[in-house]
């Protein structure tokens, strides 16, 4: 069994220069590869890379991958003096206090004038934007493997339902068929009850043309190849659920296939039993097409 989900989550965490991050997954159902990033400032660049290591593991499905810093660790800004205005704010002190007499400022009054601390950005070396990418790189490469192993998780439990849905397939399509085969000697009976009642008093009809009406109904009601059709594609399924590769949109159109000619064999009959299982046939076809829409 190698088939796997389109739904899954993982999560991984680390640290880069006392700054925690945490790195996110989530896996939904798509038609497609579809990889949505929420990354930090400065750290763009990351997602081309990114791009590649997860389409390596994951062939289909939607997926949200975000980047997070910790706000307590972030060092996105640094404080500093500006000791040329803290000196002319000095020699300014030093002729007011001559002149007045006045006592020297506190820090904390000194701190708070415009001027005198200043932030900036955190200028980044070349090396250390590597490292980090580097870092970032290998965290990602492990998340995604981690997905993957949910997803294959999620998976294995699809792939038991899907075996139990196709074995009931399967056993619905061999009673329908035993219906089938005795079909002929019931349309015979009930043509022949029907036309004894129509004409009374008619004189009986003859068997060859008994024979001849029996057969025109059996051809209209006929759903032979309606049961051999879906008596391979669930033999076709079996082979797709033990592939090594993944076989989600196939499928998916077996599915289509399965409802296709379960909807003609409901049409074509004239039975009452044999209308039933194709209603219980049409019932489990729709819960499987169901389940392998979430099959990468």
């Amino acid at each position: 069994m190698t088939i796997s989900s389109m739904t899954g989550f993982a999560r991984t965490s680390g640290t880069i220069e006392d700054n925690p991050y945490v790195l996110e997954a989530k896996s939904v159902n798509g038609r497609s590869l579809e990889l949505r990033f929420r990354l930090p400032h400065g750290l763009d660049g990351l997602e081309a890379k990114m791009r590649t290591i997860a389409a390596d593991r994951l062939k289909r499905g939607n997926i949200q991958i975000s980047l997070q810093f910790s706000a307590a660790g972030a060092k996105s800004q640094t404080l500093r003096v500006n000791w040329a205005a803290v000196d002319e704010l000095a020699h300014i002190f030093d002729r007011l206090g001559v002149r007045l007499g006045a006592s020297p400022p506190s820090l904390d009054g000194v701190l708070q004038i415009r001027g005198i601390l200043e932030t900036g950005e955190v200028v980044e070396t070349d090396e250390q934007h590597a490292q980090r990418e580097s870092v970032l790189l290998a965290s990602f490469r492990s998340l995604i493997g981690l997905l993957d192993e949910n997803r294959r998780s999620e998976g294995a439990r699809l792939h038991t339902v899907l075996v139990r849905q196709l074995d009931e397939i399967e056993s619905l399509v061999r009673i329908a068929a035993a219906r089938v085969a005795d079909l002929g000697e019931t349309i015979r009976a009930r043509l022949k009850t029907q036309i004894a009642t129509a004409l009374e008093l008619a004189p009986a009809l003859t068997e060859d043309r008994l024979a001849q009406e029996v057969a025109l109904l059996l051809v209209k009601a006929d759903v032979g190849e309606e049961l051999a059709r879906l008596d391979a594609h669930v033999s076709a399924v079996r082979e797709l659920l033990g592939s090594a590769e993944p076989q989600g949109r196939r499928l998916e159109f077996m599915a289509q296939e399965f409802h296709r000619e379960a909807n003609t064999l409901c049409s074509k009959s004239t039975d009452l039993e044999l209308t039933r299982t194709g209603i219980d046939l049409k019932s489990v076809i729709d819960q499987f097409r169901e389940q392998v829409q979430n099959i990468e």
